[in-house]
């Protein structure tokens, strides 16, 4: 593909959520890059307000982080919930789940448990999203391997650009279990969100990203030092950049292909 035809999309970025333990937001995840802070009381669990007490204590840890960067997104960006359609991207959903319903199938397949099996399927957080916030608007669930957040942040801005007047994106994935660790590898647990709308607000960061051909260099700095054996590491060089102020950083995107993304900080 030549430079002339490649196409670039563009958007502004309202909000920002991030949930990492030891880092549980973003203002915490900001400071912690800027200058090697962290919280004394981080939690080690999201507890994601948007749902009722009992549903929160009950939800799967992928529920929780993608629940709790989605609203704190939302809240920063200063946009109703209910509002907004939303693009959930996630490699593996809740590896945990999938684990336990592997076990479970192959042992006693007439115990799985109804519960666990509802919250297997990949558009779980999708789906509370969409009841806790009373949220009509589309959803969508992806996944794209080790490329899943790139295709994510490209499905929100087709979105955008296609006619929405803001789009919310959560990527999200969780620490891999059991015998599915023989298979793959994921550590921890990693949320971010981001609000995107069309560029109005010269206050806001802003991104235009690219699709070029290529790899993109792994995840590098304090975030990645802390987070990057999770799944969904891929999209910590963005959070990097907004974080230090960076203005070019390159996604994973898929075999030799880039999303080469430039932010412009309001």
């Amino acid at each position: 593909m030549s430079t002339s035809a490649r196409i670039s999309l563009d958007a502004a970025i309202e909000g920002i959520g991030f949930w990492c333990r030891g880092l549980p937001s973003w203002a915490d995840a900001r400071a912690f890059v800027r200058g090697g802070t962290r919280p004394d009381d981080a939690p080690a669990r999201p507890s994601p307000q948007l749902l009722a007490p009992n549903e929160r204590r009950r939800a799967p840890e992928s529920v929780a982080v993608a629940l709790e960067v989605a609203l704190a997104a939302c809240q920063a960006a200063g946009r109703d919930p209910a509002a907004l359609p939303s693009v959930f991207a996630s490699t593996h959903g809740d590896l945990a789940i999938t684990d336990y319903m592997c076990a479970t199938l192959a042992a006693e397949p007439a115990s799985l448990s109804p519960t666990r099996f509802h919250n297997s399927v990949h558009n779980a957080a999708a789906g509370y999203w969409t009841i806790g916030a009373g949220c009509l608007q589309p959803a969508t669930a992806l996944s794209a391997f080790d490329a899943t957040f790139a295709q994510g942040l490209l499905e929100a801005l087709a979105q955008l650009h296609a006619g929405a007047e803001a789009v919310l994106l959560v990527a999200y994935d969780t620490a891999t279990t059991g015998a599915l660790g023989s298979a793959y590898t994921s550590h921890g647990l990693l949320g971010g969100a981001l609000v995107l709308a069309r560029p109005s607000r010269a206050d806001r960061p802003r991104l235009r990203a690219t699709l070029v051909d290529g790899d993109a260099p792994p995840p590098r700095g304090p975030l990645a030092d802390v987070a990057g054996g999770n799944a969904m590491a891929p999209m910590l060089p963005l959070f990097q950049a907004l974080a230090a102020g960076d203005d070019l950083l390159g996604l994973h995107a898929g075999p030799r292909r880039t999303l080469r993304v430039e932010i412009a900080h309001g």
